[in-house]
């Protein structure tokens, strides 16, 4: 009797994958956690100058080595219309992040922007054709119970914030949909260069309309620059998971990302949630985690 079990350098790819999603949630709640510490030092900074630095961070990363190579028309792939959509739902689900990051904090922002999961799954019949078992629905009913709870009605302001998150999720779900729509024949470096490549005029018209000023405290600065590593690291070591192992697992391992959130809005922040702002958030984790498993 053979046993199922992938071969031994299988298994060693697929654990590198799965450690690799685990520095991405690290680096993805420090990066949140970081985009929050701005407003402590400057209120007034506008968080779409935050993302802003976030994209040019991750498009420095991205160009520089390739101008070295002399390779950097690879960077536009195809360029079928799948990336530039790609590029414009991930872009403004960015924005929209950081936005209720500033308003609501690190922790029930998080929560409610990693519901990109459960939009996924509620949206892949439409868009991909794919089938959601019984069970699966009854998942995504009792995920959407957990983002109900952590809307507060009552407080205008937190309201907006948690509308922007959850807004974000959808965008963000909508930006993995069009990436497997656009295939395997454009490597992961071309589809985060459309999202920094349509993110850059996207800024250009927010700074247009709202406008921009820069920051005014010199520790701002070190917090944009942290902003910009964490979230090109954490971009970097996801797609690297999502090569190395199934993407079941890696997507469930990515619910660590609002569960490490929480806890630096907890612990550095003094944010303490609800109870059932707590609630909200467990049956959110929780079948957001269940959900791959029962496509």
């Amino acid at each position: 009797m053979k046993d199922n079990f992938p071969p031994p350098n299988s298994r060693t790819l697929i654990r590198r994958g799965l450690l690799d999603m685990v520095l991405a949630c690290l680096l993805f709640s420090l990066m949140n956690a970081s985009v929050y510490a701005v407003r402590w030092f400057d209120a007034a900074l506008a968080a779409g100058v935050i993302s802003f630095f976030r994209i040019l961070a991750n498009l420095l990363i991205l160009l520089l080595p390739a101008l070295l190579r002399g390779r950097t028309k690879a960077l536009f792939g195809d360029g079928r219309p799948s990336l530039w959509l790609r590029g414009l739902f991930g872009a403004s689900a960015l924005m929209l992040s950081f936005a209720a990051i500033v308003r609501i904090g690190p922790g029930e922002s998080a929560f409610l922007t990693a519901s990109s999961g459960i939009f996924v799954a509620l949206l892949g019949p439409l868009v991909l054709g794919q089938r959601n078992s019984l069970r699966a629905w009854l998942a995504i009913i009792g995920a959407f119970s957990g983002v109900s709870l952590l809307f507060d009605i009552d407080d205008s302001h937190n309201l907006l914030g948690q509308s922007m998150a959850l807004l974000s999720g959808l965008l963000s779900a909508l930006a993995y949909l069009m990436v497997a729509r656009a295939g395997r024949s454009n490597p992961p470096q071309t589809v985060i260069f459309y999202f920094c490549l349509v993110a850059l005029p996207l800024h250009a018209l927010y700074f247009a309309v709202f406008g921009a000023e820069l920051p005014q405290a010199y520790p701002v600065w070190g917090l944009l620059l942290l902003v910009g590593i964490f979230g090109s690291g954490a971009q970097h070591f996801m797609t690297r998971a999502y090569q190395r192992a199934p993407a079941a697992l890696v997507s469930s391992i990515g619910y660590l990302a609002p569960v490490l959130s929480l806890v630096w809005a907890v612990v550095l922040f003094g944010q303490i949630p609800a109870q059932s702002a707590l609630l909200g958030a467990a049956l959110i984790a929780v079948f957001g985690v269940l959900l791959p498993f029962l496509r």
